[in-house]
């Protein structure tokens, strides 16, 4: 067997085993999402708490630390490590709290979002290659985001399971595309 050969048969099977482990990991998250909704919510939490007191004590180490940057740099870094580390630590100890408030504030940023696609997609009208699909999606989007920032909550819980049976779906389509991917690279 030529070394081309080697190389692509390796690359080949480095494809098949990302396609395979990427699509395990998308259905076992899609499951557990789908399952256990507010106890996946909130490991993503405790996920974010960590990075939060990770990041922090990365901004107040870069405070401490620095040679070049000068006094006020120092502190603000610092200061700003100070606050994730403590925004850290009060999620990590409130878990369910701090879950419900990362939900309700993504639902409100979600439907702000919404609408303000909406207006910009109405305000580009004159652009638009079909003025009729780009005010269908205008006002689309401005209706579903006023209906999430009346309830946030619960199209954050609707965009959950949406994205637990996403994540499912494409974990299955994954998994079959390791077993039957052919190497044509």
């Amino acid at each position: 067997m030529s070394t081309a050969s080697e190389a692509e048969k390796s690359a080949v099977n480095g494809i098949r085993t990302a396609l395979g482990v990427g699509g395990v990991l998308a259905l076992i998250v899609g499951v557990l999402i789908l399952v256990w909704p507010g106890k996946t919510a909130a490991v993503v939490t405790v996920i974010i708490a960590i990075y939060a007191i990770a990041a922090g004590l990365v901004y107040a180490g870069l405070g401490i630390f620095s040679k070049t940057k000068g006094g006020w740099a120092r502190v603000g870094h610092i200061a700003l490590g100070i606050l994730f580390i403590i925004a850290g630590v009060v999620a990590l100890f409130n878990i369910g709290q701090t879950t419900a408030w990362l939900a309700l504030f993504l639902g409100i940023l979600i439907g702000i979002m919404w609408i303000v696609e909406g207006i910009v997609a109405l305000s580009t009208l004159g652009d638009a290659a079909s003025k009729g699909w780009s005010i269908f999606f205008a006002i689309l989007s401005i209706i579903a985001g006023i209906i999430v920032l009346f309830a946030p909550i619960w199209g954050v819980i609707v965009l959950w399971w949406i994205l637990g049976i996403s994540l499912i779906v494409l974990g299955i389509i994954n998994i079959v595309r390791a077993f039957t991917f052919k190497g044509d690279i």
